[in-house]
């Protein structure tokens, strides 16, 4: 059902999927969706209340930032909200976008309500007549009389995500980021040296606290509001420049299944079944003193946080279906022994290429914005792609966006690829998981 502004229309549904697409293309401006959860007095409770890409799922579990896909006409983003489990304090999620540049550029955009388990449409909006705002409140799903409606708002602000999120009762902490012109990434020049075997590091995982630094609890700080993309004009930022010289940065890969071109509801040729499809989030490391290794969940290389290589996988997450998805972690108190990093990822099972599938890898530093790298470019059959590579340039850790899509040559194995692409020399042979 196509709403006017103001209007509005039952949600029958138990769980729903709020999704904003809009049309992108060269110079398109980009759109987040945020939601937030806010109590009979219009306010959200904490900051734990916001729902947006820094803070993907709210603490009930009810309302989720889904990320990012393409279908035929464009981006979509998603929200998904159970309605049965949205606590009763809670009387409405107000569904927001946000843009880099202003809704006055941006072309196509709408929001919908969808049945979470059949797709069916309940709601849809086009808000028009946008000019400079930064922001939006697309609309809102309310109770009344304990039922849920969802409400085509369409109201503007020109104060961008900071702006309204701050009227809502979010506490901000988002200072205007300077756009210093970036120093140029030396290339380092290769060096002939004898094929060597990776250097052995620990297999055993270490527990669990050790793995990931405790983060302080979301209501103790501020929310940072600010994310870097890296993109082909923009393909470098530099960790030790924004103060990241210290601590643990976890690196964290997840994707979704592109939908199919007949449909929703219907399983098209190139279609994916998400629940098979098995990424490996892997490592090709080097260290200053000439060792060599990769981290990947094959025979349980898995890493060390604390020893060689200062690189942990945290797990092997074989369907997509964990929320934390997978997980590196980088010791950054051991940048000084680190020359380089490569993070790439490659289909294990489930997909024959990257193309059917919507990736993200997104690097948290302990220090600074998240920085992230869109894996939705796949244009050729290819099993494996460089995500970052992480290069150690005169103390000066800088991390380079790659989104490189190998195709395999006759004989050759997924991981070799890699290296052989970026120069490792190592050694290799076929093995699989337990």
């Amino acid at each position: 059902m196509s709403l006017q502004k103001g209007a509005n229309v039952p949600v029958p549904s138990a769980g729903v999927r709020v999704e904003l697409g809009w049309r992108g293309g060269p110079g398109a401006p980009d759109v987040d969706v945020s939601a937030l959860l806010l109590t009979a007095a219009g306010k959200v409770r904490s900051d734990d209340d916001f729902v947006f890409y820094n803070q993907p799922v709210h603490a009930s579990g009810a309302v989720r930032h889904e990320g990012r896909r393409q279908d035929g006409s464009g981006p979509l983003e998603t929200i998904t909200v159970t309605l049965t489990a949205v606590e009763q304090e809670i009387g409405t999620v107000v569904v927001a976008a946000s843009t880099d540049g202003t809704f006055g550029q941006v072309a196509g955009l709408f929001v919908r309500v969808l049945d979470a388990e059949s797709g069916a449409e309940t709601a849809r909006f086009d808000p028009t007549g946008a000019t400079t705002e930064t922001a939006f409140v697309l609309g809102e799903l309310y109770r009344r009389a304990g039922t849920w409606k969802f409400r085509a708002v369409g109201q503007g602000y020109a104060s961008g995500l900071a702006g309204l999120a701050t009227d809502f009762g979010i506490t901000v902490d988002d200072p205007a980021p300077s756009t210093p012109t970036p120093a140029p990434v030396p290339v380092p020049v290769p060096v002939q040296q004898p094929v060597r075997q990776p250097a052995s590091p620990p297999v055993t995982r270490p527990p669990a606290p050790q793995a990931r630094p405790t983060p302080e609890p979301a209501h103790t700080q501020p929310v940072r509001l600010s994310k870097i993309t890296l993109t082909k004009a923009a393909p470098s930022v530099s960790l030790t420049k924004q103060g990241a010289t210290s601590g643990g940065m976890r690196v964290n890969l997840k994707w979704s299944a592109a939908t199919p071109a007949r449909g929703w509801m219907r399983k098209g040729k190139d279609a994916v079944r998400l629940e098979d499809v098995d990424l490996d989030l892997s490592c090709l490391w080097e260290l200053r003193n000439g060792t060599m290794g990769i981290v990947h969940p094959i025979n349980n290389q898995f890493g060390s946080f604390d020893q060689p290589p200062y690189v942990l996988l945290d797990q092997d997450d074989r369907t997509g279906g964990s929320e934390d998805g997978e997980n590196l972690m980088i010791n950054l108190d051991h940048t000084a022994d680190i020359k380089r990093l490569l993070v790439f990822v490659s289909i294990y099972a489930g997909a024959t290429n990257f193309a059917g599938l919507q990736g993200v890898a997104t690097l948290h530093p302990p220090v600074g914005p998240p920085i992230e790298v869109r894996l939705d470019e796949c244009t050729v059959p290819a099993p494996v792609a460089a995500i970052a590579l992480i290069e150690n340039v005169g103390g000066e850790l800088i991390v380079r966006r790659e989104a490189k899509y190998l195709v395999l040559p006759p004989g050759i194995l997924k991981q070799q690829a890699v290296d052989l692409e970026y120069g490792w020399g190592m050694s290799w042979e076929p093995a699989s998981k337990d």
